[in-house]
């Protein structure tokens, strides 16, 4: 600790270790009133994440009360940033949802400093609450587009699936200093859904991160309750079901338009990733939740207009009604000699079932590790939300490719949402967690890709085998 006087005020600098690894920071700032010669005192906190340790950054303050939900992050390179989003909401349920918060974190080698939190008011709408954060960086201008909805007062998601009337709106802010401030908010309802809302008994964006892709273009996964046609005599929506879909935008963020729907298969709540096989011909790989007990897959190679029919993943499971899940992906620094060819003569045969299409396949690459790899955060478990792993795929194009999870978190858990650091060879994991219940906080953990890779290396040549989750 060190008293520093700085004018009429002293600053106090107390530095506190966490059991975690983590640390805290208090900033005392003591303040001298020269006319009553008082001090006084106020108390700035901040949480710094170390490398291979969890901070939480939302905190529950009361069983049913003010929780934290739904969390979704993003790093902006140029200023070394992470920005770490969630819902404020007065309890754990949907309809009681406030606004968004926010939490930025300066990152500095392996570890981060996180800013005190801030309520984001630019992103409402008056008679709404906000939901489902979904940011974007795009990296030409270096804005943020922050997505989400706005949905009408306490009307809940099955209100509007029973009754067919949609009462979410499509709005973003942006941000040109990473996270500082942000503008006012845009409501792109019309311009993105406009007549075919009539169809759509409600929707919603991500929840998680967008990405850009190679292209230049901007990708918020969403999806829609989709009512094929209407009982008019009743007046009555006939059987809404979930897609998922695709809004994106190709000049910086200036319009905006949404893709065709996923289609046959029941899809909610989705994210996707680039990936670059060997030919350098990239395709955009989709996971979605289902309540079909294991995760939806599918690739689309127009980036992410339409995508091809989506398949079940059964060495990703989904816990009963499923769960929301991340996947992003990343250029590999290092290969491991264990990993280098999956095909080799000691090597146990990949599944021969690709994803992509053969009719459309740019060249057979079955058997060979793809320039870009996938991560994804999940919870393992098949009955209920606990232990949330972390997978690794190396050769996304190909079926069966998953490593067994490494268990990030031991004990309940939900949604989560990943970051990878390009060229760094780091990842951030934003994560619903708690001991008896997964709405008590919202952690974040730094690891490195040598982590990754230590706790599958048993594996990564031979994927899809059933083994027990590596622990932390």
């Amino acid at each position: 600790m060190a008293l520093i006087p700085v004018g009429t005020q002293k600053y106090l600098l107390n530095k506190r270790r966490r059991p975690c690894g983590s640390h805290s920071y208090s900033l005392i700032i003591f303040t001298n009133d020269l006319e009553d010669k008082a001090w006084t005192t106020n108390e700035v906190m901040e949480e710094v994440t170390s490398c291979s340790f969890s901070s939480p950054l939302f905190q529950q303050e009361d069983k049913r009360g003010v929780t934290y939900r739904i969390p979704a992050l993003i790093y902006v390179p140029p200023a070394h940033t992470f920005l770490a989003f969630a819902e404020k909401r007065s309890s754990s349920k949907d309809e009681d949802a406030l606004h968004l918060v926010l939490r930025r974190g300066l990152r500095t080698g392996q570890s981060v400093q996180w800013e005190p939190l801030k309520s984001l008011m630019k992103a409402t709408l008056p008679g709404h609450r906000t939901m489902n954060p979904c940011p974007v960086w795009e990296r030409k201008s270096g804005y943020v587009y922050l997505f989400f909805i706005c949905v009408q007062g306490h009307v809940t998601e099955r209100q509007q699936i029973m009754s067919g009337r949609n009462a979410a709106r499509l709005c973003f802010i942006c941000s040109q200093d990473a996270g500082y401030s942000w503008s006012d908010v845009r409501d792109l309802t019309e311009e993105v859904i406009g007549p075919e809302v009539t169809h759509w008994a409600t929707f919603a964006v991500g929840p998680g991160h967008g990405i850009q892709l190679q292209s230049g273009r901007l990708i918020i996964p969403a999806y829609a309750y989709y009512i094929p046609f209407w009982f008019f005599c009743f007046r009555l929506p006939y059987r809404a079901r979930p897609h998922s879909l695709m809004i994106y935008s190709d000049d910086l963020g200036a319009t905006w338009h949404h893709g065709r729907l996923i289609k046959p298969m029941v899809t909610v709540e989705c994210e996707v990733a680039e990936v670059i096989g060997k030919a350098g011909h990239p395709v955009l790989y989709c996971s979605a939740r289902t309540p079909n007990r294991h995760r939806a897959e599918a690739l689309s190679i127009d980036h992410g207009e339409c995508f091809q029919k989506p398949v079940l993943s059964h060495q990703l499971c989904e816990p009963p009604h499923g769960c929301q899940g991340s996947v992003v992906s990343f250029c590999p620094l290092e290969i491991p000699g264990g990993c280098q060819n999956l095909a080799g003569e000691d090597a146990p045969a990949i599944q021969q079932s690709p994803l992509l299409c053969s009719s459309v396949r740019p060249e057979p690459e079955a058997g060979t590790l793809s320039e870009s790899w996938l991560l994804y955060s999940h919870p393992t478990n098949k009955k209920r939300r606990v232990d949330l792993g972390i997978y690794l795929n190396q050769s996304p194009l190909e079926a069966a490719c998953w490593s067994r999870p490494w268990i990030l978190h031991c004990g309940p858990c939900g949604y989560s949402d990943l970051a990878a650091l390009e060229n760094e060879g780091l990842f951030g994991c934003l994560f619903e967690c708690g001991t008896k219940q997964e709405c008590e906080q919202i952690a974040f953990r730094l690891f490195t890709d040598r982590e990754i890779l230590s706790h599958v290396q048993g594996d990564c040549s031979t994927p899809g085998m059933n083994s027990e989750p590596s622990k932390k």
